[in-house]
Parts: structure tokens; sequence; C-alpha cells
């Protein structure tokens, strides 16, 4: 199962395995990215376009605990999902994604 963590939650998410590198997936189109991303604060930010995975899986590591985030949730929820099914345990999805990092947690993220 996927975890689903609130933007306000995530530092504590990671924190849960202090030992495994944290890592914040973006899996938002590059006009996204543009528009709005969040500043890493305590993890890595990678982003990678949700149809770049497949080929891109080689980017990341099973030793990584990874939340995956998009504009709303579906596509990171989706990109959690194939990880998991790819050997990736340590996995959860930003509920809510960047929409909700900016109404939430940092309102100087611009919503779109």
């Amino acid at each position: 199962m996927i975890d689903q963590v609130r933007p306000a939650e995530l530092a504590a998410w990671f924190a849960q395995n202090p030992d495994a590198p944290a890592v914040l997936l973006d899996v938002r189109e590059p006009w996204e990215l543009q528009t709005a991303s969040v500043v890493p604060q305590g993890f890595t930010l990678v982003a990678i376009p949700m149809n770049e995975i497949p080929a891109r899986l080689s980017e990341l590591g099973e030793d990584q605990r990874i939340a995956c985030l998009c504009h709303h949730g579906a596509r990171s929820q989706r990109v959690a999902a194939f990880l998991s099914q790819n050997g990736f345990a340590e996995l959860a999805n930003v509920a809510g994604g960047i929409d909700a990092w900016s109404a939430q947690h940092d309102p100087s993220v611009p919503r779109y």
C-alpha cells in the first residue's frame, strides 16, 4: 500500500527512516516545473516526467525513501504504484500534489 502524505507531514514521513536518502520525485511536465516548484528542505528533489519514468528508472535507488509529487496527486499515485511493482518499498504519494503544497504548506508556491 502506498502511503498518502500531506505536504505538511512530508518531513515527518521522511524522518521515519533517517538512514534512507529522502527523495521528492516530481513527475510533472517541464512547463509545470517552470510554473511552480518546491524548494528542497531536508530532501533531494528529482524531476522526471511521468512518461519518462520507465526509461529513467536507473536514476532512482531502491534504498531511497521516495515521495511522489504531481499537480493534484493522480499521476504521482500511478508512478508510486509503478515503482512499487518494480521493487521500490519506501514510497508515498503527496496527497493533493503541488496544489495542496501551495494551499497547505507554502503559499509562495504559485497555484495553477
